[in-house]
């Protein structure tokens, strides 16, 4: 009887693990398919960041345009005002020889 009852007792807890054995089997397909989204997911979001990348480097590039050609019109204006005030320096050369001139005309 003890015997009879070891096997009662063995079908029972079988039976048992078949059957959490099967409710595992759904969880672990549930589980699988979580995963797999996630990884999914994951994938999405890597290729956002590279997007993301390539879109900053190109925004990058194109501030570094923009201040090379800001940095070429600041030098472009540095010299027009150097000609600028060489060409005043000239002008008031020529103001004062004219002047002087005038003055030794009308002293005689």
């Amino acid at each position: 009887m003890n015997i009879a009852t070891a096997m009662k007792g063995s079908i029972v807890a079988f039976a048992v693990l078949m059957s959490y054995g099967c409710a595992t089997n759904k969880q672990l397909d549930e589980v699988r398919a979580i995963a797999t989204k996630a990884e999914q997911n994951a994938a999405a979001a890597q290729a956002s960041i590279s997007s993301s990348g390539n879109s900053v480097t190109a925004a990058t590039n194109t501030a570094n345009a923009a201040k090379s050609a800001a940095d070429a019109a600041q030098s472009t204006a540095n010299q027009a005002l150097q000609a600028a005030q060489a060409a005043q320096a000239s002008a008031d050369a020529a103001n004062e020889k004219v002047d002087r001139a005038f003055k030794k005309s009308v002293s005689k």
